[in-house]
């Protein structure tokens, strides 16, 4: 709904749209009510919007008015919380980098309770589960065809990915996956002897290692478990998807066309990550969430890898069209931190430096990921920026202190994870919370008590709107605030007042709205009417539902 002004009755239903004026009150901006002209016409509602360097400040922002999410996006941003799921080598070896020189027989668990896992997350209210497939160590919890560190040399050969994902489905979770582009598995074998050798000499002189060469001496006798294809300098040539192997049982599929088949031009890691892509997406799909980051343990030594993530887009884009890629194009970014938490003033439309199809949008962000400011005017309106893209943020934050389940460690409380909730879901995020399973297989039950206490929270503070008083008054202590972002994100200031005896005072105020703000007050309020005044926007603000709630007792 359109409007700069809601009225909002005090049992905090769906919210009442009063035309500016009719209520007695005054709005404090004028919006544009029509979309902007820009190049002779008005301008067209995208997920990507470029911007042309004949573009004034007005025009930038008008287009940035008209950024909006693509369909798979929304529903993205709609589910609110997504479980994440640390399980694999790590767990076994009580890391938090592995060497991708490990034993596979290492990787032993005795029980693998994907259900359990599963139900924990319905508990805690999660919509999306999302489970690592291949961490930095390269081990995978699928049997690809295409790597010796995987599962399929590990006893018992337990399809963890197929567990999940059966699980996820059968209790009605949407399925996501995190393949680590980085791989210690697949470091060059003469490269990696040296790098052993050197670090020995350094820790024979008293040198300070590092993590990450500490976890690499100490599985120093063995060499890493792959091909050596991570860094090792291959050049770029065509390749075909997928890449069959002796024996392959896709073999009639590709050639009958009930598979796709796709032509590459990247160098060896490359054609290798996008084989492990591909068998993911045509075998456990289909997929809401992808998930890749730019770790690499190993730059510091020397060894980096350039992807090429506009051929990883376009085969992803192929395969599931509707997959949100975290720092594709039309995905989503990283929130900027590990703890959870959105910033106050978080925009969905983001600026960036080059097309976001051409490479991984972390890196295209003007001022990085961690910036405070990221989509402001100024940041939109600074030279170098060439598109406009609707990227919302993902706060990602571990139930525990590492991301793997280490014995010695506690979980979160419920009320430590209703906060992080807030401050994350709340400020226009959604929350990526990690719960890593035991190398039992199952998740500790201290988890589950706090999880399943968490989730029980939220729905009983936010499940439904604060109850009425006999008065026809509502007390509360929260009010949540919605855009309707199907027409993008514009509201740039607010205000939230409330009245009680007939007077209005304000009660709450902020910058940033999207997807949904939560607004806990210093103390509780009781008012007959609640309105919500836009003060500053991009273009006609479009508000969505607004309810009051209450967390006291």
């Amino acid at each position: 709904m359109s409007s700069r002004r809601q009225i909002l009755g005090a049992l905090g239903a769906a919210p009442v749209t009063a035309a500016l004026g009719s209520t007695g009150a005054h709005a404090t901006t004028a919006a544009p009510a029509a979309a902007p002209v820009t190049g002779g016409g008005r301008v067209r509602p995208a997920p990507i919007i470029a911007v042309s360097a004949a573009d004034t400040p007005e025009q930038i922002v008008a287009k940035a008015a008209h950024v909006v999410p693509r369909k798979g996006q929304l529903a993205w941003q709609r589910r609110e919380i997504t479980a994440f799921t640390h399980f694999g080598m790590n767990t076994f070896t009580d890391r938090e980098w592995g060497s991708g020189a490990e034993d596979e027989a290492t990787f032993a668990p005795p029980a693998v309770d994907t259900d359990q896992w599963i139900r924990t997350y319905r508990a805690m209210g999660a919509e999306l589960a999302m489970i690592t497939a291949k961490h930095h160590d390269g081990f995978t919890l699928f049997p690809s065809r295409y790597t010796p560190h995987s599962i399929r040399n590990s006893p018992g050969r337990p399809d963890i990915v197929r567990r999940y994902v059966d699980s996820a489905r059968a209790h009605g979770l949407r399925v996501g996956i995190y393949l680590s582009p980085s791989d210690g598995s697949e470091l060059p074998h003469a490269w990696h002897a040296t790098w052993i050798a050197s670090l020995r000499e350094k820790q024979a002189q008293g040198g300070t290692l590092t993590s990450v060469e500490l976890t690499a001496l100490a599985d120093g006798d063995r060499a890493p478990s792959g091909l050596g294809r991570f860094g090792n300098g291959s050049a770029v040539r065509k390749h075909t998807l997928p890449t069959l192997v002796p024996g392959d049982d896709r073999a009639d599929a590709v050639r009958s066309g009930k598979l796709p088949t796709f032509t590459v031009h990247v160098n060896d890691y490359d054609a290798y990550y996008l084989n492990l892509v591909y068998e993911l997406f045509t075998e456990y799909g289909p997929l809401d969430e992808f998930w890749l980051d730019g770790a690499n343990p190993w730059a510091d030594a020397g060894i980096t890898q350039e992807y090429r993530f506009d051929e990883w887009f376009r085969v992803i884009k192929a395969l599931s069209p509707d997959t949100v890629v975290f720092g594709g194009p039309n995905g989503v970014r990283w929130v900027g931190n590990e703890s959870g938490i959105g910033r106050e003033t978080e925009w969905s439309v983001v600026p960036t430096t080059a097309d976001p199809w051409t490479y991984h949008g972390e890196w295209l962000l003007p001022h990085g990921p961690s910036a405070a400011d990221i989509g402001s005017r100024a940041r939109l309106t600074e030279p170098g920026v060439t598109h406009l893209s609707w990227f919302p943020a993902e706060a990602d934050v571990s139930n525990r202190p590492g991301w793997f389940h280490h014995p010695g460690e506690q979980p979160k409380t419920a009320a430590q994870l209703f906060d992080l909730y807030e401050k994350s879901v709340g400020h226009n995020t959604t929350l990526l919370l990690n719960v890593p399973p035991s190398k039992a297989g199952t998740i500790d039950a201290a988890d589950v008590t706090e999880l399943t206490a968490f989730g029980r929270r939220v729905r009983e503070v936010y499940g439904r709107p604060a109850a009425k008083n006999a008065d026809g008054t509502t007390t509360f202590d929260r009010v949540v605030v919605r855009e309707d972002i199907e027409h993008g994100q514009r509201v740039a200031e607010f205000a939230v007042e409330a009245e009680a005896g007939g007077a209005w005072r304000q009660i709450a105020a902020g910058t940033t709205i999207g997807h949904q703000r939560i607004l806990p007050l210093a103390a509780p309020v009781t008012a007959r009417r609640v309105r919500v005044t836009v003060l500053a926007a991009r273009a006609e603000p479009r508000l969505g539902r607004t309810t009051l709630h209450r967390a006291a007792g």
